[in-house]
């Protein structure tokens, strides 16, 4: 699994699917498609964010590694992760199912980012909130960054440069395709 983290607005979707074109050995995998199953199945309950649930953070590795099995490909995950312990604990499932995780974290400087939301034609009704969370990431930061396999700074790069950046760094037992 290449997991690509950081804050919202900072490219990791658009270097996601730019990395499996260029690799199209590996599948794209979107943890946030289990959280909108839970939050359908859990509407009577409680709760903001999905990753919260214990649920989805036991449902994303099993997912992911059903769907790596299946296909017999690695996979990249674009989704932001900003509590330790979250991250911890799906570190330790993937682990435990006997997966590997290269951990990628996209960072760019509070202009940067700031100037993409508000420039983004394409997530208009998101825009707040993306704003709204700098700051959760700024508090996340320190974290991630140290417990990355790669950080790239995306501030002055293209999604093609970063997915090639990721690409160059990718560890060869995930770069090529698997027995499933």
């Amino acid at each position: 699994m290449i997991w690509i983290n950081g804050t919202f607005g900072v490219g990791k979707t658009t270097a996601g699917t730019a990395l499996v074109e260029r690799r199209p050995a590996l599948r794209h995998f979107d943890p946030e498609v289990v959280g909108y199953m839970l939050a359908h199945s859990l509407e009577d309950q409680a709760f903001t964010d999905f990753q919260d649930l214990p649920g989805w953070r036991a449902l994303v590795p099993a997912t992911a590694v059903a769907i790596r099995r299946q296909t017999g490909q690695h996979l990249v995950a674009a989704q932001t992760v900003l509590r330790q312990e979250y991250w911890g604990e799906l570190k330790a499932t993937f682990s435990g199912l006997g997966e590997q995780i290269f951990h990628v974290v996209l960072d760019a400087d509070e202009a940067s980012l700031r100037h993409r939301i508000e420039n983004d034609q394409l997530e208009l009704t998101g825009r707040q909130w993306r704003l709204d969370h700098i700051a959760e990431y700024s508090a996340s930061r320190d974290w991630m960054i140290s417990g990355a396999d790669l950080v790239i700074d995306t501030s002055r790069l293209t999604a093609q440069d970063v997915a090639a950046r990721i690409s160059g760094a990718i560890p060869p037992e995930l770069a090529v395709r698997t027995d499933g």
